[in-house]
């Protein structure tokens, strides 16, 4: 291997959360192809991505990927090359916190002194060179001092779809990047709020991405969520089903289980492109826009967009097929298998609304 290409981080594994249903997302996501499954800001799906991004720090062997049940058989279609051992089906949603337990438990099992690298499947973050060395950064960081860290997105503007993280004191510097204490974690603000929490300039999004030791986190887990790491090591030892274990774990995210109970909370800011790709607005950061100012996400290289007099829209479609637009701006139009949406960019969020509605009339179309 050159001496120009980073190696493996040698006692690093990657735990990949994909079990999401992606519902800001239909009618592209679907309960059969939720939203981690969507090409969506490249070619590849965004767990495809996710995996990639992963390639210069762990080998594929030390890649786990928590989903649900049912989209363990669309993991294996989009990552052919992970282990089968490898994907951690889980019966039904328990929310993050029991996805991290189950996952450090088996990670323990296999190799108890090693570190941790937890992500989500469906974000977007380039360029991969900076990813990797802030994961390298904050590797090192935890060996030395321990405890649990998080990674910061430095703000941008006062986003209130986001969680925030205070930063602290910085407590060591790792190849410049800094490493802070967390001083407080703080939930999705109100506009004004966020405003407050940009002019500090103390302030991080919180990317939903961690790094530990093994040891650390089920130490963490032991002391603050004990009810959701002790029956899943019945599991992991193989005394018990997950069928069985599963169903009785308490639901909840692993920022409330775990990070927001915990002292030794560390984070590491970051500065490069990251996007949780949360709503169809979010493609607009992910896209180039064309002459007009409109965006496309197309799925083939055959389907087209046909624009008159019509700016600022993000257009999706899978099939090839066109879209034509004519004398309307600022518009999501998403064209996906038997359905279509059309909305105002600023009213994306709400078509979670039109899934309950259809929840409510039989689920057909979901």
């Amino acid at each position: 291997m050159s001496s120009s290409i980073p190696s493996h981080v040698d006692d690093l594994f990657a735990i990949v959360m994909a079990g999401g249903s992606g519902t800001r997302f239909w009618p592209a996501s679907r309960a059969a192809r939720p939203k981690q499954f969507l090409a969506l800001g490249g070619q590849r799906s965004l767990i495809a991505q996710t995996v990639d991004r992963l390639s210069s720090l762990v080998p594929i062997e030390r890649v786990l990927v928590v989903t649900a049940k049912d989209q363990a058989a669309l993991v294996r279609e989009h990552l052919p090359e992970l282990p089968e051992e490898n994907v951690l089906a889980e019966p039904c949603a328990r929310n993050t916190a029991a996805c991290v337990a189950w996952a450090a438990l088996e990670v323990e099992r296999r190799a108890p002194d090693s570190l941790q690298l937890v992500c989500p499947a469906d974000h977007v973050i380039a360029p991969v060179e900076k990813f990797a060395a802030t994961v390298r950064a904050a590797c090192d960081a935890a060996r030395a001092l321990g405890g649990l860290f998080t990674f910061g997105v430095r703000p941008t503007h006062p986003a209130t779809g986001y969680g925030y993280i205070e930063a602290g004191e910085v407590q060591t510097t790792v190849d410049g990047h800094e490493v802070h204490a967390v001083a407080r974690f703080v939930e999705k603000p109100d506009r004004a709020r966020a405003e407050e929490f940009l002019a500090t300039g103390r302030f991080l999004w919180n990317a939903g991405i961690f790094a530990w030791r093994t040891r650390d986190v089920l130490a963490g887990l032991d002391a603050h969520a004990n009810e959701i790491v002790t029956p899943l090591r019945a599991v992991v030892r193989g005394e018990k089903s997950v069928d069985t274990v599963y169903p009785e774990v308490p639901k909840a995210p692993v920022d409330v289980a775990l990070m927001e109970r915990a002292t030794d909370v560390r984070t590491v800011p970051i500065d490069y492109t990251w996007s949780d790709v949360g709503s169809w607005s979010a493609l607009e950061e992910l896209n180039a826009a064309d002459a007009a100012g409109n965006r496309t996400n197309f799925a083939t290289d055959d389907a087209r967009l046909v624009a008159v007099d019509s700016t600022g829209c993000i257009v999706h479609a899978e099939a090839d097929e066109v879209v034509a637009l004519v004398g309307v701006d600022d518009l999501v139009v998403v064209r996906a298998g038997d359905a279509t949406l059309v909305c105002p960019k600023g009213r994306d969020q709400d078509v979670r609304a039109v899934v309950e509605r259809l929840k409510d009339a039989g689920g057909r179309f979901l």
